[in-house]
């Protein structure tokens, strides 16, 4: 790790990562308990990037996010007790209790939202960057999505049009080495970096579990995309700690055991930064102990919230719906 970062701003960042871990720990805590309706995509593993990603963007910038997208909204700003209403199907939800954990959005934090489809959102954030561009505003979109979306097509006609078209949109591939069930390399040809290189984008690839050079990308990217040199593709290596979902328990015959291990014990985002910190004696480990004992208290409240919270009323089935 290199920075030139304050510490104030470094424990923010690891204050962002807890967040998206202890939230989804509750999650798997949730589904487990048969509280929450349905199933997840845990984030846990990947916070570095959400939070790298987020904290170089303005309030009033967009994302775009995935069916992993719990870490997206909360780095992009949501709060704890709106989300676990919208994964328990509550009223006070994001969306009213109707999206469920993989459609989430916020716009007033600027999270256009989740999208289920692999691949699917790339139309919605290239869109909303055109809508920027047209309207001469200087906002960015981040396009959040895995790398199983570099096989949709749809990922490429945007791309494809965000180039030509010089749009101040960022596609953001966070690479956690699987498609659902399958290594990458069975079902990706070539290189990732060489599909942008197709269309002439700008592209950088980055250690996704290092918060502080993601965000120093993230700052070069960003920072290109509104001052309208266009658009650029980030690439972000990480893992998912656990499964595909929260159903997804046993996990050998896919990955091995000794694989998890290396990437829980020796590239755990948060323990790169807290240990990175120790070292370089810029805090201690109580201060640690202090911001990770405030959330999780933060988050039991949250989750009591969205368990006494009302269902939506029935009146309300056909209504903020499309179909």
């Amino acid at each position: 790790m290199e920075q030139n970062i304050d510490v104030e701003q470094l424990l923010h960042f690891y204050h962002q990562m807890f967040r998206i871990r202890a939230f989804e720990e509750k999650t798997n805590e949730l589904y487990q308990r048969a509280i929450m309706p349905g199933l997840a995509h845990l984030y846990i593993g990947e916070e570095a990037v959400a939070v790298g990603v987020c904290e170089a963007l303005r309030q009033d910038d967009y994302i775009t996010s995935t069916h992993r997208g719990h870490g997206h909204c909360l780095a992009k700003g949501a709060s704890f007790d709106r989300m676990f209403a919208e994964l328990l199907g509550k009223h006070p939800g994001y969306c009213r209790g109707k999206g469920g954990s993989m459609h989430i959005a916020d716009p007033d934090s600027g999270n256009l939202g989740a999208n289920a489809i692999v691949g699917g959102s790339a139309g919605i954030a290239t869109g909303a960057a055109l809508s920027m561009k047209m309207q001469g505003l200087d906002r960015v979109v981040v396009c959040f999505f895995g790398e199983g979306a570099l096989n949709e097509g749809l990922v490429y006609e945007a791309m494809n049009m965000a180039q030509l078209w010089k749009l101040p949109v960022i596609y953001c591939c966070e690479n956690n080495l699987y498609n659902e069930y399958t290594p990458y390399q069975e079902t990706t040809a070539g290189t990732f970096l060489g599909r942008p290189a197709a269309f002439g984008m700008n592209a950088l690839e980055v250690d996704g579990q290092d918060v502080i050079a993601v965000y120093q990308a993230a700052q070069v990217v960003i920072g290109r995309a509104r001052r309208g040199e266009g658009p650029s593709f980030l690439l972000c290596n990480t893992y998912r700690f656990y499964g595909h979902h929260v159903g997804d328990i046993d996990r050998s015959y896919y990955r091995s055991k000794e694989e998890e291990t290396y990437w829980m014990t020796e590239r755990d985002p948060l323990k790169l930064l807290a240990n990175w910190m120790l070292e370089h004696k810029l805090t201690e480990a109580s201060v640690f102990s202090q911001i990770e004992s405030e959330i999780r208290g933060e988050v039991e409240a949250a989750v009591q919230f969205a368990i006494n919270a009302p269902y939506p009323p029935k009146e309300e089935v056909d209504q903020h719906v499309y179909a």
